[in-house]
């Protein structure tokens, strides 16, 4: 797969005029690089999982087995027909960590995780950016934060966890998190017209906050992660008696897990990505489990990732949005959802083009020379 701008944050009408690109970001030219002129970048993909890694079926020892999902994006029909052909016989033991971005309305939010708790034992989920757009709810609610308290609620209703549980011998942690411009501290993409931010992410327009908060700064970040402080007690107690630990957020808590700003058809992205207090969080729930492969699930941008840094194993499994599915060189959606832990955390995800990447590449951020296809794409 070649670099697309995540698509979970959808360029507006204006950008699309002025670059062209497709009804969901800027990923119509992405699909199409591999094997010609970014071969150097791309290298060999593997097409397909191989019949032991996707974990189909029952698990034979009838052992709970925990599985990754983010970004379903219901308001597609083919995502929200993706998780209703889901097995309802063969999870019946497991959990699901769900990292974000369900739905952009609450009708279908709340009939998705309904479906989702049918087929798995235990659901845990963490809001993301399009779970909070007002802009099709029909003034329902006053602002982002009173949907933010509605899913809750209705998580609660539905079984659906959003606190902190051990279950088995695993640990499980949801993490509160937004996004903040100062997340991004690399050198930046000069000599081309990059739209802003503004223009680029519809969550300035389809999120409304109270006035003390705006999206993109700091404070709004701050207001999502204090919201982690009441479980702070619970997260001591789990750290202390779980054999294994997971963390999950929907946004991303280090830079380093995102491809550089060259690679990108949207150069800008690392600024509407992830969060500082995050990665802070994550060092303090894991930091003496370090020895019992402590990981953190994430979500949001959609590429596949699964890299160990400093530790801690980071893992994203997006089901993503349709079009994303058909071109991107990923196994399909047939490996989702992506099981984690089996009697023991399981191998690494694979593919994941763009950790494998980083694996064999060492990440350059202060190189601003654009990726061919970048160029290419500015140039139009």
């Amino acid at each position: 797969m070649a670099v697309a701008v995540v698509s979970s944050l959808p360029c507006l009408s204006g950008v699309m005029r002025q670059t062209n690109c497709s009804a969901d970001g800027f990923d119509r030219l992405a699909s199409t690089r591999c094997g010609r002129s970014t071969k150097i970048a791309c290298g060999e993909r593997q097409q397909k999982l191989p019949a032991n890694r996707l974990f189909r079926g029952p698990c034979d020892s009838g052992d709970m087995r925990v599985f990754v999902l983010s970004d379903l994006h219901t308001d597609y029909k083919e995502n929200m027909e993706w998780v209703r052909r889901l097995s309802t016989v063969w999870y019946k033991k497991d959990v699901l960590i769900v990292a974000g971005d369900v739905s952009e309305t609450y009708k279908n939010f709340v009939f998705t995780m309904a479906e989702l708790k049918q087929r798995f034992d235990s659901v845990f989920y963490v809001p993301g950016n399009h779970d909070l757009w007002c802009r099709r709810e029909g003034g329902k609610f006053m602002d982002s934060v009173e949907k933010l308290n509605a899913l809750l609620d209705a998580c609660s209703k539905l079984g659906i966890e959003t606190s902190p549980r051990i279950v088995g011998d695993v640990g499980i942690i949801p993490l509160f998190s937004w996004y903040h411009k100062s997340f991004d501290t690399e050198k930046d993409i000069s000599g081309i017209r990059i739209p802003s931010l503004e223009m680029a992410c519809k969550d300035f327009h389809s999120c409304k906050w109270p006035l003390q908060l705006a999206n993109g700064d700091v404070a709004l970040a701050h207001f999502f992660d204090i919201m982690n402080e009441k479980n702070h007690n619970l997260f001591e107690e789990i750290r202390k008696t779980s054999c294994h630990l997971i963390t999950f957020s929907h946004f991303v808590p280090r830079q380093d897990l995102c491809p550089e700003k060259r690679m990108l058809f949207y150069p800008n992205l690392p600024k509407i990505i992830g969060s500082d207090f995050l990665e802070v969080r994550i060092r303090s729930i894991h930091g003496e489990n370090i020895g019992r492969s402590p990981c953190h699930i994430f979500g949001h941008t959609h590429f596949c990732w699964d890299a160990v840094l400093d530790g801690v194993r980071y893992v994203q499994s997006p089901l993503a949005y349709p079009r994303e599915r058909k071109r991107r060189m990923n196994g399909g959606e047939d490996w989702l959802p992506f099981c984690i832990y089996d009697k023991g955390f399981t191998d690494r995800l694979s593919p994941s083009y763009w950790s494998d990447y980083y694996s064999k590449i060492k990440r350059d951020p202060e190189n601003t020379d654009l990726a061919p296809w970048v160029a290419r794409f500015y140039a139009r």
